[in-house]
């Protein structure tokens, strides 16, 4: 008699090695045939992996026809003690009760529109392969974009060094709720407000650094940044006087250089702006 057992695993050989353990079977055994139901996928970054799925064929051998009649008799031979099975009814008690419980979970409360509830769908479904636990908040921006902001208990795993994994998990969801749409929206990934905080520091710091590019007449390179981050200084400096920005180095190492600008006049002295 030919059965067949399914196995996976994350690569064809480790899900018919799988398959033959639990079959009892030698790789060598010619009792057996397989066929690759599925062949795995890597998917991106993790998301969307595939297993492997192999289906082994093998022969059995035809169960005695004898062994239901032998069964039989020794039921017909105690005729009392077989109605007295009655703690198998206790067995009943134990019914799966939590089932209704899950059903609850997925209960959807709040009426989103189609693009909130794409970007809800795909952070949902990251942050539980990241086993973090956050708070999605979804809003429209000044420009026309969608703000995200995350909060919670993990939020350094989500931020990652100088922001560098907040700044992924921000392109990975442009990329994933953009994709296949007409329509461009850009959608801002923030944690507990760390891109405005990081805005202000950096702001600070670009101010800083041409204080003294100006004070000693030469040029202040700072350490190296995204290109989020460059933009920031770049910005915090376009319309300060005395200094000019350029970017140098490659990723990702490229980093901001303020360098100092002689003014066309010696009475003109550079002016530096207090941060209020």
């Amino acid at each position: 008699m030919i059965k067949s057992l399914e196995k996976s695993g994350r690569s064809v050989e480790e899900a018919l090695k799988a398959a033959l353990a639990e079959l009892g079977l030698d790789e060598d055994d010619v009792s057996y045939s397989y066929e690759v139901v599925t062949r795995p996928k890597s998917g991106f970054l993790g998301i969307g992996a595939v297993p492997a799925v192999v289906r082994v064929n093998y022969e059995t051998k035809d169960e005695p026809a004898v062994e239901a009649p032998k069964q039989e008799a020794k039921a017909a031979a105690a005729p009392k003690t077989a109605k007295k099975p009655a703690p198998v009814k206790e067995e009943k008690k134990a019914e799966p009760a939590p089932a209704p419980v899950k059903a609850e979970q997925p209960a959807p409360v709040v009426d989103e529109n189609a693009d909130y509830a794409a970007i809800r769908s795909f952070l949902t479904g990251l942050l539980e392969r990241m086993n973090v636990k956050a708070d999605i908040e979804i809003g429209p921006r000044d420009n026309g974009g969608i703000n995200v902001n995350l909060s919670g208990s993990g939020m350094g795993a989500i931020i990652g060094r100088r922001g560098e994994t907040l700044d992924a998990i921000q392109h990975l969801t442009n990329y994933v709720v953009n994709r296949g749409s007409d329509k461009h929206m850009h959608i801002s990934v923030d944690a507990e407000n760390y891109r405005s905080k990081r805005e202000e520091s950096l702001t600070h710091l670009a101010e800083k650094m041409a204080e003294k590019a100006i004070k000693y007449k030469r040029s202040m390179a700072l350490e190296p940044m995204n290109s989020y981050e460059r933009h920031v200084i770049h910005t915090a400096l376009q319309n300060y006087e005395g200094v000019t920005t350029s970017s140098t180095g490659v990723e990702p190492n490229r980093r901001v250089v303020v360098s100092y600008v002689k003014p066309e006049t010696p009475s003109n002295k550079p002016q530096s702006r207090e941060w209020a």
